[in-house]
């Protein structure tokens, strides 16, 4: 398991995951169809010494003092049970990443399958959301080949087909990965989180990568499981190593329909989203680091619109402990998209455009603070990785309305932490 102390980039995110399953015979299937034998694995032998095996297991607790009666912390889907323990993931990861530099041809794959209470919310339609209603599901949020291309430039291209991990956004499923135990409205509202498709890397210089890609639409498949009957897909540019290597820059760009049959009727098939998100990390210092994400939604069948910024601090104070800040400020300006899911398989079923246990509020402008700290010792004896997170976050409508705390309050006050152990 990777573990990190900064952001990923979407790029540096595809080129950590890279692969997907199929081990010997799958491999000389694909070298044969390109014709030519993988730098890193001359023999299937030295190709499966280099897929490793890795386990993660997370827990958390986010309590809420004004004890909602509905028992739901509005707008958080991670730590959305308030005062509530749970386990929010036990993930199990098999894997071979590719060398993304090669000049030669290069071959490998992911699978990860997880266990927990985040299950409900990183579902596929038509793959694991039907095999459990509970509030602990089991999902597969990656499960895909990768391929290194030697193509067109020095660096050539990098590609993802089958279950794959959203690119889009600062914050990520992997709580190694993000600085908190809960995740902003940016992230929750409006990118999305898991596809059934392909997506491309295309590097073309040491310093610009091109980014595209094609899927179902957002967490769903095909047939049943999809919501309707049109693709969508990303573009976009990433730029690493400016301002002498102190700055990145990412804007990933997304079209499609993503609303249901079921909610809309046919105008589904044709509504278009429109996501943008444009994130940037800045390294000030040794220790400190700055990390701004802008996003725009539209979404024609909805009619809706949302808008945001979201801004991060993270300060190592010392080799084990980061303290990190979060600002946001989001604007839902229908009252459509910010929803919390009472029912444990309401996201699901709401997704499909199925009736179920919801709750919104009235058109809001939101903000948002988090304070939190990172502590992450080293333990040893096989143990990968271990962290403890707490966190304090202040949520607050500034437009009037009363949102939170089952529709009672302006503000909500939580106390969240989880802690990470990895093998």
């Amino acid at each position: 398991m990777k573990i990190s102390n900064r952001f990923e980039t979407p790029c540096e995110h595809w080129s950590r995951s890279a692969g997907c399953p199929g081990l010997v015979a799958g491999l000389a299937l694909v070298t044969a169809v390109l014709g030519c034998k993988p730098a890193q694995a001359e023999t299937p032998q030295s190709w499966l010494q280099s897929v490793t095996l890795g386990a993660q297991i997370e827990g958390g607790i986010n309590a809420n003092p004004a004890r909602p009666s509905n028992g739901v912390n509005f707008g958080q889907l991670i730590g959305d049970r308030a005062n509530q323990a749970q386990l929010d993931q036990l993930a199990l990861t098999v894997a071979r990443a590719v060398d993304t530099t090669s000049s030669h041809y290069d071959i490998g794959f992911m699978i990860r399958g997880l266990y927990g209470a985040d299950g409900r919310y990183f579902n596929i339609a038509g793959i694991t959301d039907r095999m459990m209603n509970t509030r602990y599901q089991f999902i597969i949020p990656q499960a895909h080949l990768d391929v290194h291309l030697p193509w067109l430039t020095r660096h050539g291209l990098d590609m993802q087909v089958g279950i794959l991990a959203s690119p889009m956004g600062v914050e990520s499923l992997d709580p190694t990965l993000r600085p908190f135990y809960t995740l902003s409205y940016t992230t929750q509202y409006s990118t999305p989180f898991e596809h059934v498709g392909a997506m491309f890397q295309w590097h073309l210089t040491d310093h610009l990568d091109a980014l595209f890609g094609v899927d179902t639409g957002n967490q769903v498949s095909f047939g049943a499981g999809d919501n309707n009957h049109a693709a969508a897909g990303y573009f976009g540019l990433s730029a690493s190593g400016l301002a002498n290597g102190k700055l990145t820059l990412t804007y990933l760009g997304r079209v499609g329909p993503e609303d249901a049959l079921r909610s809309i009727g046919r105008t589904a098939n044709t509504a278009q989203r429109f996501w943008n998100d444009l994130s940037g990390t800045y390294k000030i210092s040794d220790k400190l680091s700055f990390t701004g994400e802008l996003n725009v939604l539209h979404d024609e069948g909805l009619r809706a619109d949302t808008y945001s910024f979201v801004s991060y601090l993270s300060y190592h104070l010392t080799p084990t402990l980061t303290l990190n800040y979060r600002g946001e400020i989001y604007r839902d300006n229908t009252g459509q998209l910010v929803t919390s899911f009472i029912a444990d398989n309401a996201y699901m079923q709401s997704t499909l455009g199925k009736p179920t246990r919801t709750q919104s509020a009235p058109p809001t402008t939101y903000g948002a603070l988090t304070l939190g700290a990172t502590w992450q010792p080293t333990l040893g004896h096989h143990v990968k990785l271990f962290e403890i997170r707490p966190e304090i976050r202040f949520d607050r409508s500034l437009n009037g309305t009363t949102p939170f705390n089952n529709l009672r309050n302006a503000g909500q006050f939580t106390f969240g932490a989880d802690a990470v152990l990895g093998f």
